[in-house]
């Protein structure tokens, strides 16, 4: 079994879910406005980069990534998203700790319009796989 018909097993209990499949990747969507899209893309080579919305990161095995994943569409994942006049250009995975939020990786743009107005915002999925 591969790691896209994995996830797709996982997601059979989930009727209320949307989510796509291509010939390398499954992306999950958010179930509320509040959420973010979770997507798996499986490389050539075996290894596999997991994507929340603007964040990225790269596994060279399929655990790291399918665990990823999963922490992606559950509440203890959150992310934080900047933007610059309404055009999002950095991202920053935040996970629980003692009951706060810790950031973690953060993944960025360059040649954002760093002139314009800054606003953020926290974006949370709530399924668990």
């Amino acid at each position: 079994m591969t790691a896209i018909e994995e996830i797709q097993r996982r997601l059979a209990k989930y009727a209320h879910v949307r989510y796509e499949i291509q010939e390398n990747s499954i992306t999950v969507f958010p179930v509320s406005e509040n959420g973010f899209e979770v997507t798996l893309l499986s490389a050539d080579d075996g290894s596999f980069s997991v994507f929340f919305d603007g964040w990225h990161g790269a596994f060279p095995d399929r655990k790291n990534a399918l665990d990823c994943f999963s922490f992606g569409l559950s509440g203890e994942c959150r992310l934080r998203e900047f933007s610059r006049g309404g055009k999002a250009y950095k991202w920053t995975v935040e996970y629980r700790e003692n009951n706060e939020w810790v950031a973690g990786s953060t993944t960025g743009l360059l040649g954002f319009a760093f002139w314009r107005p800054r606003s953020e915002r926290c974006l949370q999925n709530s399924l668990v796989l």
